[in-house]
């Protein structure tokens, strides 16, 4: 039996690369530029100018872990995983949750 392509999850779709490599790649370059690791990825969707993902990260490591403080940032890719902006959008204790 052989794969068509775009069969198997880590093939790139024509003309990019695939949604995990984006991700990767995007969350890497965040990481380089504010010394951040992403703890999660809350939102990932093709933007005009390429994608955009929301990543959740810890700004202010505490004790105990409940009173950490987390951020969200907002990140920009071009359609090649390029990241091209990112901002905070918001800043929040680890122990409270979302007031929507």
């Amino acid at each position: 039996m052989t794969n068509t392509p775009n069969e198997t999850d880590d093939t790139p779709p024509k003309g990019g690369s695939s949604p995990v490599a984006l991700l990767r790649s995007g969350c890497e370059q965040l990481t380089e530029l504010t010394g951040l690791r992403p703890e999660s990825v809350t939102r990932f969707e093709r933007a005009d100018e390429g994608w955009l993902l929301e990543v959740e990260v810890v700004e202010v490591a505490r004790v105990p872990e409940t009173m950490s403080l987390l951020a969200l940032y907002e990140i920009s890719l071009d359609h090649d995983g390029m990241l091209t902006g990112y901002r905070r959008v918001r800043r929040y204790e680890r122990a409270r949750g979302d007031r929507h």
